[in-house]
């Protein structure tokens, strides 16, 4: 019998929360992945991947002030690039997706369902780049 408590990564691959595993959190290896050139840019986001030594993906999320000003709308775009890559498939790949262009502005609303649709539809574009295929 398996114990999927024991390993971090299987206590959490049935359910649908972003455990600590998953994330890039350290800063050095925020920097060793964005050395490298990026992989993949829509109108909005920029991607930078490398393959790592786990056997699971991880992701880090950089969404700047001076891009989206109202944390409102900064945490709606972590917490939808979360949620897309959690249902990506990806295999041992460091992945960041970066913000490198304002999405909106302090004088309209912090966020609206059109402006979900459409970072939803850019960020389904930036994982299913073929960078991030080829690595699994």
């Amino acid at each position: 019998m398996i114990n999927h408590l024991a390993d971090p990564v299987l206590a959490n691959a049935g359910n649908a929360d972003f455990a600590r595993v998953r994330r890039i959190v350290k800063t050095d290896e925020f920097s060793s992945v964005f050395r490298l050139r990026p992989v993949y840019k829509t109108a909005h986001f920029v991607l930078y991947a490398r393959t790592n030594e786990l056997t699971h993906a991880r992701l880090g999320v950089v969404a700047a002030k001076r891009f989206a000003p109202r944390a409102v709308t900064r945490n709606t775009i972590k917490r939808v690039t979360r949620e897309i890559f959690r249902c990506s498939a990806l295999k041992s790949v460091d992945c960041i997706v970066r913000l490198s262009r304002p999405v909106n502005g302090k004088d309209g609303p912090a966020t609206t369902a059109q402006l979900k649709r459409e970072l939803r539809a850019e960020l389904l574009r930036l994982f299913a780049a073929p960078a991030c295929k080829l690595t699994g």
